[in-house]
């Protein structure tokens, strides 16, 4: 792998599938189905006329991740609003940097799944794959206005820059005991080698966000495979169901216990909290601490692996790095925005039209059917109310306009700050990433002083997990030096 994806954009989707077209003969594509009323996703119009990411030819958003580069492509191809198949739900998606800042800010965008037009119309229910994605349960991450900021600012409170730093030790003797680790298998096994993922940047996360949340840390290889089965779009839709049910009782027993025996975690601080003479339920303290923890490690554990990859595989700006001339801080930015942790985060619903990429923004021609799509001018996508949008984050970090012609490689020597938007942006921006932050911070000179031959091994071929919302690498095996 290299800083230039033009050569990978060409790279086959499984199957053959392309994320940017349309059945040439005008028939749906293998295995859609309807989602809106319109052509069933992946289905051309009879005279041809529409262009990919217009209704009636979605992008397919390949639920196995075949090949990333030439799906971002498609996206950023299509304009600032793309319409694409996220596994039979037609949806928008966003894939520019300006259009996200100010759609994410933007107060007729909800998370309230009532809201949608195919879950009213009983098109989409608790079969679709991704709904445990969508329907959550009641948290700081599915409520909007004055009820999201009163469920999220206990845990706001607990991640300032004050707060995070009084975690650094914690993260210090973390990452020391999983690099001891490393090291003696590297004593015993010298030649053999070691994955990344699975020794060092999952175990890290996964045990800091315990920590912090007070759960207990016998449950984290629990926690690893249950989440491993709900984010992969492998798993069957009612064991995902049984997943979630799972989930669900190891944290409402969770904060029972907590309730009646508060520690000094940032669970026992939502259950004791009381903003306005109003403190959270306990489906409330639950849904916050299921959603921390999941979001709390997935990031970090993509940011540590891409990172190390994307170090790798460009040896001149890693000697940059060890030889004291770029800092650490770079490095994670431009991980960040060059291989953003999330992909497509769903979902926001619109509860009134609104345009996107008027005023002269170039949208490509070709819609139909809910959309007035023109090329410059003062036309505009615009997206229905009822109508689902997600986020396109790596399109996003991508972006020539906002990152310039060379969007698509990586250079950590960029000019900073690198504006970014891989932990969104507005009311609903990630609580968690001053965290992720500090634990790569910790992670990658550690891993790198430890082990300043590190290597590794076929590192271009690695591979993506079935996981289509989070850039979830499947391994990457490595030797220490």
């Amino acid at each position: 792998m290299n800083g230039d994806a033009q050569s990978l954009a060409s790279e086959p989707l499984p199957g053959g599938a392309d994320p940017g077209g349309c059945p040439a003969d005008g028939g749906a594509a293998p295995g859609a189905r309807s989602a809106g009323g319109g052509a069933a996703p992946g289905a051309r119009p009879a005279d041809g006329g529409a262009a990919p990411g217009t209704p009636g030819c979605p992008i397919t958003i390949d639920p196995l991740v075949g090949s990333l580069a030439a799906e971002t492509e498609a996206l950023r191809t299509a304009g600032p609003l793309a319409r694409i198949d996220l596994m039979g739900a037609e949806v928008w998606t966003v894939t520019t940097h300006a259009e996200a800042r100010r759609l994410l800010t933007d107060t007729r965008l909800v998370k309230d799944i009532t809201r949608w037009n195919l879950w009213r119309d009983g098109e989409i229910d608790e079969s679709w794959p991704l709904i445990g994605m969508v329907d959550a349960g009641r948290s700081m991450f599915t409520v909007d206005g004055a009820e999201h900021r009163r469920l999220r600012v206990k845990t706001a409170q607990a991640l300032t820059p004050r707060r995070l730093e009084e975690l650094r030790p914690v993260v210090e003797r973390v990452t020391a005991r999983l690099l001891d680790a490393m090291a003696a298998h590297a004593a015993e096994a010298p030649d053999e080698p070691l994955d990344l993922k699975s020794a060092f940047a999952q175990p890290l996360p996964m045990s800091v966000v315990c920590s912090l949340m007070g759960v207990d840390p016998a449950l984290e290889p629990r926690l690893h495979h249950l989440y491993e089965a709900f984010f992969s779009t492998l798993t069957p839709q009612q064991e995902r169901l049984a997943v979630l049910r799972e989930l669900d009782e190891l944290y409402h027993d969770m904060v029972r216990r907590k309730t009646a025996s508060p520690g000094d975690d940032l669970t026992s601080a939502l259950i004791l909290a009381d903003e306005g003479g109003e403190p959270l339920t306990a489906e409330e303290v639950r849904g916050n601490l299921e959603a921390m923890v999941a979001a709390g490690h997935e990031t970090t554990v993509t940011l540590i692996l891409c990172a190390v990859r994307a170090l790798l595989t460009h040896p001149d700006q890693l000697r940059l790095v060890l030889d004291g001339q770029v800092g650490w801080e770079a490095v994670i930015e431009e991980t960040l925005r060059w291989e953003s942790p999330s992909t497509h985060l769903l979902l926001r619903f619109a509860t009134s039209d609104i345009e996107v990429g008027a005023g002269g923004a170039a949208i490509r021609e070709g819609g139909t059917g809910g959309a007035v799509i023109r090329e410059g001018g003062t036309g505009g996508a615009v997206i229905r109310e009822g109508e689902g949008v997600a986020m396109s984050y790596r399109a996003i970090g991508r972006d020539r306009a906002q990152h310039g012609e060379d969007a698509d490689r990586f250079d950590v020597r960029r000019p900073a700050p690198i504006r970014h938007l891989a932990f969104g942006h507005g009311p609903h921006i990630c609580p968690g990433a001053g965290l992720s932050r500090l634990e790569a911070s910790v992670a990658l000179p550690a891993l790198f002083e430890r082990f300043p031959g590190l290597c590794g091994v076929a590192v271009a071929g690695t591979r993506n997990r079935p996981v289509l919302t989070q850039n979830e690498l499947e391994s990457l095996p490595v030797r220490l030096g």
